[in-house]
């Protein structure tokens, strides 16, 4: 039989090195954000000579330059747009098809379902050749509608549209588990109240699958706020570019200004960060849920 005593003293430095061990990875994770935040209120020639992490006369007119000069401001409600667009409709989209192949009586249902799984296995840049000739035939690319207002309103489309159906398979395969498995005594308790196929998926599914939901919305947000390659083949218009194809035009024509690539970086990472820090809960109880229900 294992001494007690040894056994007390083992576990408390097993659990000793583990922490150390998972504060070590954090570090190595939070100290490129400090190391960037503190260099963006350094100047060019204090930069690298000055090497603590938060300077001790912070210039914060970096920030105005960047988001002034850069076009930060441009880039950064561009970006703000296309992911509230893109989110909201994949959800809107992904809710009503998987409820429909979930509940509705209609012949190939499984074949639909089965192709959008089969298309989560082709990511956008898997796809780019076919993708790119398919706007330009669809006229997404180079409108040439000869008004200004009308052409960036569709290449905007040709942006968000492409982002919208790569989020499809992965929401319609998450939601269609949530509502396979609710109990066919509510929806029949709602129709007996009045409500009609639609009033059912409104009032009892979506609802119930707000933990699917949460965790298709951070998904999504966090792949439109960072995609790059999609924005870089489609616009070229500075007016038009999101954070990360402005950070990338920024860089080139301030590549020695390093101060202010910091703080355009720190404006392009901000937003997400805090958007993680918010939703975190709801990542884990949307993966959670989602594993007791499937």
């Amino acid at each position: 039989m294992e001494n007690p005593i040894y056994y007390r003293v083992k576990k408390i430095f097993s659990s000793m090195f583990l922490q150390m061990f998972l504060v070590g990875v954090a570090a190595t994770c939070i100290f490129p954000l400090l190391w960037m935040f503190g260099s963006s209120l350094k100047t060019q020639s204090t930069v690298f000579s000055d090497m603590s992490l938060f300077p001790k006369n912070p210039h914060w007119e970096n920030y105005y330059i960047a988001w002034t000069k850069g076009e930060f401001g441009v880039y950064f409600f561009n970006s703000v747009f296309y992911t509230a667009v893109t989110v909201v409709c994949i959800v809107i989209f992904t809710s009503m098809a998987a409820y429909g192949i979930s509940r509705l009586r209609m012949p190939g249902k499984n074949i639909i379902f089965y192709a959008f799984l089969a298309a989560m296995m082709i990511p956008i840049p898997g796809a780019f050749v076919a993708l790119y000739a398919i706007l330009i035939n669809l006229g997404f690319i180079n409108p040439g509608t000869g008004v200004d207002l009308l052409d960036n309103v569709i290449k905007r489309l040709g942006y968000i549209l492409p982002q919208i159906n790569q989020g499809l398979s992965l929401g319609i395969f998450m939601l269609k588990t949530f509502f396979d498995k609710i109990p066919k005594d509510l929806e029949d308790s709602a129709r007996i109240d009045g409500c009609g196929k639609f009033g059912v998926y409104w009032h009892i599914a979506l609802p119930l699958a707000k933990p699917a939901i949460a965790v298709i919305v951070i998904i999504n947000v966090l792949y439109v706020w960072n995609e790059y390659l999609l924005a870089m083949l489609i616009l070229t218009d500075k007016s038009l570019m999101p954070l990360q194809r402005g950070l990338m035009v920024f860089q080139g024509a301030h590549m020695t200004q390093y101060p202010l690539l910091m703080s355009g970086i720190t404006i392009t990472v901000i937003p997400i960060i805090l958007v993680y820090l918010f939703m975190q809960r709801q990542i884990i109880t949307g993966i959670t849920a989602g594993m007791a229900k499937g």
